[in-house]
């Protein structure tokens, strides 16, 4: 066990041992002053265990920087690389053209870390070059960065960049230009290079390029020059009076040591610039932080010991440059020390100076790392600041120009368009507004203006002071962002936007939907108008059929109704009929007994309850169908009051509802669904459709049906061709408002705001904002929506919802068709009875004429036997011996009837004639 315990300390000394215990660092200084801080801030760091492990030493081998690059490489081959240095810290003066190339060329053949402590040049960025240069000073470049933050504070929004065609004017150019379009803070505002001034080193005359800045509009001026170049530039500007108020000029370090820089130039100075003790002391900390935890995890070989051995390449020199370029030191002596990719210092401290009397730079402000937010912030005092002019008021920074080109677009209750024919000139509420620079439009003829943007146009003219042409969108569109085939495929934007970003219009006034596509391209002021998107559709049709009567009612309850009818009519009869006390004696009628009900008279007396007829006969007479009777008739009146209060919940209070819930329908989602939707084309609705992932099915769909304009596609709702458009709430509820047969379906979505548009970077964005957040306050813009929008005529529309239908012919046809049937019925009924009647009476009449007839005939044949009994009696007579003419056989004689016969019966052939007798002829007859 000790052998073994011995062995692992065996091995744990040689591991140990196999990296160096002293590293040797070089120093190339500018004086001896900083020769004798770098020796003692080395031997002070011998002490310190926090970056000195035990057994560790750093020791110091320091030379002076020679004028001649020269000798000054020969020194670092004899004096550093031959004592085995693991890094050298180098410095030059501040003044002079001394630089550490030489030093950063000699030690990076060999891959040696260089520190740099003063050399801001932008060349050493370039890691082609200094392999292994690093520095604790950052670059002139890095002062754009700075740049940035100022500009934005003070909203300057659009510059003009002068700087020299050198290394590091070109780096600074590049530098602000990609930390512009990528700044953090606010993505919508981006800064806008109007103009790129570059001019050559070794300036004699800027005159001719600053009258060529005078046509710009921005009048704010970053300047990177040496102290040579920006004495020309300053001395041209004041000649020209482009140093006095309204101008900003803002230079970097070296311009700003210029004698003649104008009163009120703001610059920067890097805090600690000229401290060489200060970054001695952050570069060895760093080197020797690095070394430290290179010493824990990787193996270090001996540094180089000599130039000849040109051949050999220190690999531990490579990991050692980026192992110092990740060391952060949070509290080092010029602030937090850390490194970018290229071995540059960040994170570096700068004061903001303003310039307010000849050689009387004020510090007026502080750029320093936050750590609580971990990143660079400015702080600014405002009220230190003394600007061009000696004015302690802030420049505007562009050249306001008052005469703006102005597009709008017709956008009912927006924008009315009214064509000019026989008028001369508009009228007062009007502005004149021919279409804008389009040759297939602009016809001469000319066109008037009115309306809520109209308003709003003409109270901003008033209240910032400035003065406008009016025109047309050329294209009739709001814009949207495409292909154009004439340019080799490039995306431009068409419309309105299109004429604001190709600078061709100064100010869109408009119902302009601000979307992040737009901002990214325009400015917008704060909304002037709060809205969303919703769906418009027209108002289903009440189904009011024929039988529209029948709806309170089922089906299967109606024809339960019918035959509960004649259910209770069957057993009130039978109830009527077998009753023992159904029949009781009338009054006053001699006795006579009523009949029980009969069938017929049940079925009358139960329609007649059930529809409140009056019963005058035909009642039930038993106690039995009477309780029955009661009984139907409390039935019948909840079923008639039933039917009365449905029928008005039918077709009197019942308002038609909406066919679509919202943008989450499920028949707009389902594709397969026959149900027509449309926006417009390129409008801000169908830029939020292409964003939305989730809608892009439904649009899909809808793109085909898309309109030009949403005039055409409100038209086509009202008379039913386009199902739903989707369009801004605010037209969608004007619309709605005006025609009450017109609805809006489902909660807004998509919110957003109306905003005037203006050019990137305009000067007149803030005071456009301001102006309508104080319309905001004042009531200014309810008075536009009371008087544009809303026009009293919603409250009618709602008061319309509210008022109960009148029921009319087309409501209750089908009860009117029901009587004429049943009058056509009883007519045809009657023509029936009628001609069945008539049959009757005409056979009653056969009847009548047979009966008759064949009374006569039994007339004849009793007459004949009545004669043929008087001859036979006659001839008895004779027989038996009575005198002839003793009978009489006079004609008060015979029988009554004989004389009663007609004529043709007394006159048949063959009769007897029938002679008259004297009272003589019959003896035996009385007279």
């Amino acid at each position: 066990m000790a052998l073994q315990y011995f062995i692992l300390l065996l091995f744990l000394s040689c591991s140990e041992s196999s990296n160096p215990t002293y590293f040797n660092i070089g120093g190339v200084l500018s004086n001896n002053i900083s020769n004798t801080h770098f020796n003692e801030i080395i031997a002070h760091l011998n002490f310190d265990s926090q970056y000195v492990p035990r057994g560790v030493t750093y020791y110091a081998t320091a030379i002076q920087i020679d004028a001649n690059p020269i000798r000054t490489a020969i020194n670092v081959c004899k004096s550093l690389i031959a004592h085995r240095v693991y890094a050298v810290v180098v410095s030059h003066p501040l003044t002079g053209d001394l630089s550490p190339a030489a030093v950063s060329y000699t030690s990076g053949f060999y891959h040696i870390p260089v520190i740099g402590i003063s050399s801001r040049d932008s060349a050493f960025s370039d890691k082609n070059i200094h392999v292994s240069f690093l520095r604790t000073v950052p670059p002139y470049s890095h002062q754009a960065d700075v740049w940035i933050d100022i500009l934005k504070h003070f909203n300057y929004m659009k510059v003009i960049f002068i700087h020299s065609s050198d290394t590091d004017g070109r780096a600074i150019l590049g530098r602000f230009q990609t930390t512009s379009q990528s700044h953090e803070d606010d993505v919508e505002m981006k800064l806008q290079v109007e103009s790129v001034i570059e001019f050559e080193p070794g300036l004699d005359n800027f005159t001719s390029r600053l009258m060529d800045m005078d046509y710009a509009q921005a009048r704010v001026y970053l300047v990177y020059a040496s102290k040579q170049d920006a004495f020309v530039i300053f001395r041209d500007a004041a000649f020209l009076n482009m140093t006095e108020y309204g101008h900003v000029w803002i230079v970097t370090e070296q311009a700003l040591d210029t004698r003649n820089v104008p009163v009120g130039t703001i610059g920067l100075k890097l805090v600690h610039a000229t401290n060489e003790r200060a970054h001695i002391q952050d570069s060895i900390y760093v080197l020797a932080s690095a070394l430290r935890e290179m010493n824990q995890t990787r193996n270090i070989t001996q540094a180089p010991q000599d130039c000849d051995n040109s051949g050999s390449i220190w690999e531990t020199g490579k990991i050692l440059f980026e192992y110092i370029r990740k060391q952060v030191l949070l509290t080092g002596a010029t602030g937090k020390v850390a490194f970018d990719d290229n071995g540059d210092r960040i994170n570096a401290e700068y004061d903001v100076v303003n310039l307010q009397a000849p050689g009387k730079h004020i510090s007026i402000g502080h750029y320093f790392y936050n750590s609580d937010l971990d990143r660079m912030r400015l702080k600014v005092n405002d009220d230190k600041i003394i600007w061009p002019g000696r004015r302690r008021i802030k420049p505007e920074g562009v050249k306001l120009q008052t005469h703006l080109k102005v597009l709008t677009i017709e956008e009912k209750p927006f924008v009315y368009v009214r064509h000019l024919k026989d008028e001369v000139t508009c009228a007062p509420d009007e502005i004149l507004c021919p279409h804008f620079n389009n040759s297939a439009r602009n016809d001469g003829q000319m066109y008037c203006c009115k309306g809520f943007c109209m308003d709003l146009l003409k109270e901003l003219s008033r209240v910032i002071n400035f003065t406008f042409e009016l025109a047309l969108s050329p294209d009739g569109q709001f814009g949207n962002y495409v292909i154009k085939n004439t340019s080799g495929g490039k995306k431009e934007w068409t419309g309105l936007i299109g004429e604001l970003v190709y600078e061709r219009a100064d100010m869109i006034v408009a119902p302009l939907t601000i979307n992040p596509e737009r901002a990214e391209f325009i400015e917008f002021s704060k909304p002037f108008k709060y809205q969303g998107i919703t769906i418009l559709e027209k108002k289903p049709s009440r189904s009011s059929t024929l039988v529209s009567f029948l709806q309170p009612f089922s089906n299967t309850l109606w024809i339960l109704v019918m035959i509960s009818v004649h259910v209770v009519a069957l057993v009130l009869y039978l109830l009527d009929r077998f009753s023992p006390f159904g029949r009781f004696k009338l009054a006053n009628t001699d006795g006579t007994e009523e009949d029980a009900l009969n069938l017929s008279s049940a079925i009358w007396f139960a329609w007649g309850v059930l529809l409140n007829s009056g019963i005058g006969e035909g009642t039930p007479r038993s106690f039995s169908a009477r309780v029955l009777g009661m009984v139907w008739a409390g039935f019948a009146m909840i079923i008639v009051a039933s039917y009365t209060a449905n029928l008005a919940a039918f077709l009197v209070l019942e308002r038609p509802k909406t066919k679509l819930s919202g943008i989450n329908d499920a028949r707009l989602r389902n594709t397969m669904e026959n149900l027509t939707c449309a926006t417009v084309k390129g409008s801000a609705v169908d830029m939020y459709f292409r964003r939305q992932v989730e809608l892009s099915n439904m649009y899909r769909t809808m793109e085909a049906n898309n309109y030009d304009t949403a005039e055409e596609a409100i038209h086509d709702v009202k008379i039913g061709k386009l199902m739903a458009f989707i369009w801004d709430s605010s037209r969608l509820d004007f619309e709605a408002a005006q025609d009450c047969e017109l609805v809006t379906a489902g909660e807004l979505f998509g919110r957003s705001g109306y905003g005037i548009g203006l050019q990137k970077g305009s000067p007149w964005a803030d005071k456009v904002t301001l102006a309508i957040l104080d319309f905001h306050e004042s009531g200014f813009m309810e008075s536009l929506d009371n008087k544009w929008i809303l026009q009293g005529i919603l409250q009618q529309c709602e008061q319309y919802e509210k008022t109960p239908n009148t029921l009319g012919l087309k409501n209750m046809a089908g009860v009117f068709i029901l009587v004429a049937v049943g009058i056509l019925g009883g007519i045809g009924l009657i023509i029936i009875e009628v001609a069945y009647k008539k049959h009757q009476i005409r056979k009653q009449k056969e009847m009548e004429l047979a009966r008759h007839a064949a009374d006569k005939w039994r007339g004849v044949v009793e007459k004949r036997k009545t004669v043929r009994a008087a001859i036979a009696a006659q001839r008895r007579l004779k027989a038996n011996g009575i005198n002839e003419t003793g009978v009489s056989l006079s004609v008060e004689a015979l029988p009554r009837g004989v004389l009663d016969l007609p004529s043709p019966v007394r006159a048949w052939p063959g009769a007897c004639p029938i002679r008259q007798r004297t009272p003589t002829d019959s003896p035996n007859l009385p007279a």
